[in-house]
């Protein structure tokens, strides 16, 4: 027994060892060298081979068709050991949990992949996938280069069940069962009205040589909220490593794309892999700025809510009363939080009445 764990310890040090090694390599080499190439060199994008519907981009040549044989997806969430990171993730598997088996759900496992490189003291609450991060000073200040790096180890080392992966955000929190919303060999994604391929094609040219084909062929996504095939997923994902590294390096890139370098390099990735994506706004809604629940899966609470208490939006300004997941980026945010005055849109009355939910449930919240 012993011989055996000190094997699959070798064999797991060396696999890191060498991982680490070809980003090193991967990052100080020229980007034409190693190039990562689409698995199937004629296929084309999602445009090209199947018409589809230019506002939400949903197939026209293939009706949706019920099935009884469910698609289920394998939800991932990257995070680091930050409590920043911690009670959000606490929060989303609560409520991941609760919407899991619920109807018209295909929504199979949860692994959170912790890139700190070592076991924290919530391993036995929530399904967690030990990373190692970038060696130090690789992302120069930008930790979300981890997250590429990241589900590289998950997608070479874990037993993922499910054919499909559900690329999460420790901020999302979701509000119904999701279905498995790819389909014909194309992802599903949200469209980010802030990911505008076409106007930053000179510098994308880079990556996406016009060899690639047309600049459109790189969807306006991030890599989450994606749901993609796992053999897809698992070609997309070294190339978005490297172009992620690569345009950090390169300082015209670096100055386009800012804090969303990472979301364009997913894209760029996804494209040259021939993976299409199916556009999806009901995918999720960001509040404040998205006012109704309506139709959508998730709420992304990536912007702070700030209203006086007359109900009316001071964004831009701190308000009287807020919710901004910034104020707890050291502290854990408290149980109970005040609910938000008459006024203020159903978008934000749910995600407080969801947090405070999830807060008072979860034992030994706040430590």
């Amino acid at each position: 027994m012993g011989c055996g764990n000190f094997f699959f310890s070798l064999v797991i040090s060396f696999s890191v060892a060498l991982i680490t090694y070809n980003i090193i390599i991967s990052a100080n080499a020229p980007l034409k060298q190693g190039f990562p190439q689409p698995s199937n060199p004629s296929s084309k994008s999602s445009d090209e081979f199947i018409s589809v519907d230019p506002i939400i981009r949903m197939p026209l040549d293939k009706p949706r068709t019920s099935s009884t044989k469910k698609r289920l997806f394998h939800t991932a969430v990257t995070s680091s050991d930050s409590v920043y990171n911690t009670w959000q993730c606490r929060i989303m598997y609560y409520w991941f949990k609760k919407f899991q088996n619920g109807p018209g759900s295909d929504m199979g496992g949860f692994t959170r992949i912790l890139h700190s490189g070592k076991p924290d003291r919530f391993m036995d609450e929530i399904p967690t996938f030990v990373a190692q991060p970038l060696p130090p000073g690789t992302d120069q200040g930008y930790i979300v280069l981890n997250r590429p790096w990241a589900f590289v180890q998950w997608l070479q080392q874990a037993d993922i069940k499910e054919d499909y992966i559900l690329m999460s955000e420790p901020d999302h929190v979701i509000v119904k069962p999701i279905p498995n919303l790819s389909q014909d060999g194309l992802g599903a994604a949200f469209p980010f009205f802030y990911i505008e391929p076409k106007k930053y094609e000179s510098v994308l040219r880079k990556f996406f040589p016009e060899e690639k084909g047309p600049i459109t062929n790189i969807d306006p996504i991030g890599n989450s909220p994606v749901i993609v095939g796992k053999e897809s997923l698992k070609k997309i994902a070294p190339s978005w490593m490297n172009i992620s590294l690569a345009m950090k390096k390169d300082p015209e890139a670096d100055k386009a794309f800012g804090w969303v370098l990472e979301m364009y390099a997913y894209a760029v990735s996804s494209a040259l892999h021939g993976v299409g994506n199916i556009l999806y706004k009901d995918f999720m809604l960001q509040p404040p700025w998205d006012t109704e629940i309506g139709n959508k899966y998730i709420i992304h609470y990536t912007y702070g809510c700030d209203y006086d208490m007359k109900g009316k939006l001071t964004y831009g300004k701190i308000g009287e009363w807020r919710f901004d997941k910034r104020s707890y980026d050291h502290v854990w945010p408290p149980r109970n939080l005040p609910m938000p005055p008459a006024g203020v849109p159903e978008s934000v009355v749910t995600l407080v009445k969801m947090v405070n939910e999830a807060t008072s449930n979860i034992p030994n919240w706040g430590s």
